[in-house]
């Protein structure tokens, strides 16, 4: 454990990168992630970018945020977001967000409309299905039973079940590593909050540009996804064929290009092939000595 998370801080852990003036864009990762989820985007949204990298809260070098809570709800994550962008004096920005980010963002958008420009949801969860009730029901009765890390590894699987999604399992299992199980149980209980924002959500007209990029190969989020997109003027979907939940892992330098043309109002695909490495796990392995080539 790092001699930092003992410290007690008002404000979540952030970064700042990027050209000064450049339009600001805002990063928001899932759960058990951090600001390394995004270590395939930093380099290639620099340059048009003033980004802005955030752990989330109990998420990587975000530790012992204070007020603390027993449990939390999407209100209080959103809301230690905007207090970093009020904080930076930011009054609008551009947010990218991965898998719960998007629900995240969701909460943040309704919160302060004002504040949010373009929206990039990778891997978008809009599910309030009977499907999604009993598959979080189920996760969160597994988790009261499983250890954390044996939860977490378990999760993963069925969610990036693929080989093509072994390098997304990886960076996900290692970035959850800095979580404490009594952290971990807090996420949890966002289950409670989560169907009621999803549902409020997706029964308004959003009104800003949102762009959806997601993998065929999500089997749990992608058709609903597809719907919220179908029902919403201002909703663009852009699937990248061959990928899984996480596509800004599994295909970084497609997804790269097809978020960067939605923010800079260029066209963008409905569809497009791409071709994900299914990484060995000598080759992950190789990944901690920094002795693996990025994914193409």
């Amino acid at each position: 454990m790092d001699s930092t998370d003992h410290i007690s801080r008002d404000l979540l852990h952030y970064e700042i990168v990027g050209k000064e003036g450049a339009p600001w864009l805002v990063f928001i990762h899932g759960a058990g992630g951090s600001i390394r989820t995004w270590k395939f985007q930093v380099e290639s949204f620099s340059k048009d970018f003033r980004l802005v990298l955030l752990d989330l809260r109990d998420h990587g070098f975000s530790k012992n945020i204070q007020p603390e809570y027993k449990a939390y709800d999407f209100d209080i994550v959103a809301c230690d977001i905007i207090k970093v962008l009020d904080h930076l004096k930011i009054e609008k920005a551009h947010f990218l967000s991965l898998s719960i980010g998007s629900v995240i963002l969701q909460k943040l958008d309704l919160l302060r409309p004002n504040l949010v420009d373009k929206m990039v949801m990778a891997g978008a969860i809009f599910d309030g299905s009977m499907f999604m009730h009993a598959f979080v029901y189920s996760g969160k009765l597994l988790s009261y039973i499983l250890p954390f890390k044996a939860f977490f590894t378990l999760f993963s699987i069925i969610v990036l079940p693929r080989r093509n999604h072994r390098l997304s399992r990886y960076i996900f299992r290692k970035q959850s590593l800095r979580m404490t199980t009594a952290e971990y149980l807090k996420w949890v209980e966002l289950y409670r909050p989560f169907f009621i924002l999803i549902k409020e959500y997706v029964n308004r007209q959003i009104s800003k540009e949102c762009l959806l990029v997601m993998g065929d190969q999500d089997h749990i989020f992608f058709r609903a996804a597809k719907n919220f997109s179908t029902n919403q003027k201002n909703a663009k979907l852009s699937v990248i064929k061959g990928c899984g939940h996480v596509v800004s892992i599994e295909s970084p330098k497609l997804f790269n290009k097809i978020a960067s043309d939605f923010l800079k109002g260029l066209d963008v695909p409905l569809y497009v092939q791409a071709a994900p490495i299914p990484f060995k796990w000598s080759e992950l392995k190789a990944m901690k000595t920094g002795n693996s080539k990025l994914t193409k």
